[in-house]
């Protein structure tokens, strides 16, 4: 199968939380290793990024966690070229849900992101680390 959009992998899935502290704490007890923790001025949110092999989790403190089965928030796919992903996903009118292609101060440089809906309502989001 064609891979016409430049997708690369699964870059994390978010994970909202009312304790990031406690959370982070969980993951490293089955192993993951913490391998980021940031402030997203923006939303207002303490981050942690944990990673165990291919496997990351973006974990956010914003005190709307669901508390039940179907917690994670988002799931993220690593691209190539963030600029060329946008073009093609506004050209086939999926439904973006972020103002345009974002910024975070994330990972060593920042990350450019947008996130669309899909058809349960769950948010993908398209990154590319800078």
């Amino acid at each position: 199968m064609e891979n016409k959009y430049g997708i690369v992998g699964v870059a994390h899935v978010g994970l909202p939380t009312n304790d990031l502290q406690k959370t982070v704490e969980f993951y490293k007890s089955l192993g993951f290793e913490e391998i980021m923790q940031t402030y997203n001025e923006k939303a207002g949110e303490k981050v942690a990024f944990l990673q165990i092999k291919n496997y990351c989790i973006e974990t956010f403190e914003n005190r709307q966690a669901a508390m039940s089965d179907g917690a994670y928030q988002h799931v993220a796919l690593d691209v190539e070229d963030i600029e060329s992903m946008y073009q093609k996903i506004c050209n086939e009118k999926y439904t973006v849900i972020t103002d345009g292609i974002e910024e975070l101060p994330f990972w060593e440089n920042g990350v450019r992101f947008f996130v669309i809906k899909g058809p349960n309502e769950e948010r993908i989001e398209f990154c590319q680390k800078l």
